[in-house]
């Protein structure tokens, strides 16, 4: 059977297609060479146990490496400290099993404890243990835990930590392992909090030894464009490799999940949906629209732990709403709560000291989940864009000019008596919420984030194939509008298009409200006033 593209568990190179990751291992390599204790924290769905799974063969000829996954253990094995060291030992036991290189009586004794046959199960007993072994072994001892945040609720696990921490300050008088790597989403700071998070608000760190890391885990360009050749080796498409993967990337920002979720779409979905006739026809730019929709509508496992962790944490929300919907920059700040926990698990991420919503398929998700909210389902608004629906498509194509003369229509009627603060903090929302049950089953759409602002936003739709450019602005005179036209025509250039459209939102009691055409460098704008 041939390679697929993998979306669950851990990718192997001879099963996967994969991005090749030697690079990104030397990376890594060079803390754990320098000794450092850090951790790999990413959101979900990140590639953190791909990597670790790679990273152990990588070290496996300089080191002796312990991986160990906290998701092998129960919750009740982290109830008590006697509970903790037997699940550890077992689990540890089982990882080096068989090994000749691991001191036999090390061994027994881990044993041992994992059969409850030592009658002072402690820490300090195990990690004596653990010293011994590291003091014994030929190689280095590396450890590893993937989905340390498995170890939430609970105390043992902070336990364990202090005595990595004492054992690391005084390992030149007692061995301990050479270098520690904990993975998980959570980080060994917010680790804390989530144990503490009913409770009182500890922010200190149980593990303020661990190294900063800082290697990049998301997919580049170039990553996709080797993984994409290969394909293309045992495919032979025809697929436009450079192209394709840059699209891919636009949409995922090399979030590892939604790359290989979209190729995954790609290699198997639209074809076998009768989406495409062919291969060929499906490693193309229409092709890559026809996934992204099809991903936008589906429930899966890493949109499913979005959605709860924004239940879990509802601050969220007001960060992300205020991101969408509002054109305010918001600058990071660590020590901010929501805006540290959106990072964390990936919402967003920072961008020349601001917080931007970390991929289009993300802001998409997130657009329609609030527009969808049952407060908005019931709008007029909405009601409206369900009655017009049907006369904004001809012949396959979306008529955008009829779109945004139908919305202008119901906009004045509904909040033409409006002020300037309801058009700033509404009028963008309420356009989306028109636009949205036109395109939705056949187009999407997204936001141009360079130009997202409290002045003005680009929203791209794609349709069938065909994009759309709309700027959406606030009025700010005849020179501002003028400048608008020509940053327009700039993004036309860039996405090749000959018609553009403009919305404008005027508070002014004198306005000329409606639609008129406006030629310039051989474009057309369509300039809509509300």
């Amino acid at each position: 059977m041939g390679r697929r593209f993998n979306v669950t568990g851990v990718c192997r190179p001879q099963m996967h297609y994969m991005v090749k990751m030697d690079s990104r291992l030397a990376k890594i390599r060079v803390f754990v060479d320098a000794g450092e204790y850090f951790s790999i924290s990413r959101a979900r769905q990140y590639g953190k146990t791909t990597t670790l799974h790679a990273l152990v063969g990588y070290l496996r000829e300089d080191y002796f490496v312990l991986g160990m996954d906290f998701q092998m253990m129960s919750y009740g094995d982290f109830e008590s400290e006697d509970a903790f060291v037997a699940a550890f030992a077992r689990e540890a036991v089982a990882a080096v099993s068989g090994r000749e290189d691991m001191p036999a009586d090390v061994e027994e004794k881990l044993r041992g404890f994992a059969e409850g046959n030592e009658g002072n199960a402690k820490l300090a007993v195990l990690f004596s243990c653990l010293s011994e072994w590291c003091r014994k072994s030929e190689k280095p001892v590396v450890l590893m835990i993937d989905e340390v945040d498995m170890a939430s609720n609970n105390q043992v696990f902070l336990d364990f930590l202090s005595q990595l921490r004492g054992y690391f300050n005084h390992r030149l008088e007692r061995p301990i392992f050479h270098s520690v790597i904990l993975a998980g989403v959570y980080d060994i700071k917010n680790l804390k909090q989530k144990i503490c998070r009913d409770s009182e608000r500890r922010f200190n760190s149980p593990w303020n030894i661990a190294a900063d890391f800082d290697v990049e885990m998301s997919f580049s360009p170039d990553d996709i464009e080797g993984m994409l050749a290969e394909y293309e080796t045992d495919y032979e498409t025809g697929m436009e490799i450079g192209r394709m993967a840059q699209l891919i990337y636009d949409y995922t920002s090399g979030y590892p999940f939604l790359v290989s979720r979209l190729c995954k779409i790609l290699d198997e979905t639209l074809i076998k949906g009768g989406n495409v006739a062919s291969e060929r026809e499906a490693w193309t730019k229409e092709g890559v629209l026809q996934a992204v929709q099809l991903l936008l509508a589906e429930k899966n496992t890493l949109f499913e732990s979005l959605v709860n962790k924004l239940n879990d944490y509802p601050e969220l929300k007001r960060v992300l709403y205020e991101l969408l919907f509002t054109g305010r920059n918001v600058a990071y700040n660590p020590d901010d709560e929501a805006t540290d926990i959106a990072r964390m698990f990936g919402f967003v991420k920072v961008c020349g000291g601001n917080v931007v919503i970390a991929n289009r398929i993300f802001e998409t998700r997130l657009y329609n989940m609030f527009l969808t909210a049952e407060q908005m389902q019931g709008t007029d608004m909405y009601k409206a864009a369900l009655q017009d629906k049907k006369q904004f498509v001809k012949n396959g194509r979306l008529d955008m000019e009829r779109v945004l003369e139908r919305f202008i229509v119901h906009f004045n009627s509904l909040f033409g008596d409006r002020g300037e603060t309801f058009l700033e903090e509404d009028g963008r929302r309420y356009f989306l919420l028109y636009l949205r049950p036109i395109i939705n089953g056949t187009g999407n759409y997204y936001i141009e984030s360079r130009t997202r602002n409290m002045e003005r936003t680009d929203v791209i739709v794609d349709y069938h194939g065909e994009q759309f450019v709309i700027e959406m602005k606030i009025w700010r005179g005849a020179a501002y509008n003028t400048r608008g036209e020509r940053q327009l025509l700039d993004y036309l250039e860039h996405y090749h298009l000959d018609v553009g459209y403009m919305l404008s939102f005027n508070f002014n009691k004198n306005k000329k409200t409606g639609i008129r055409r406006v030629r310039l460098r051989e474009k057309v704008l369509i300039e809509a006033v509300v």
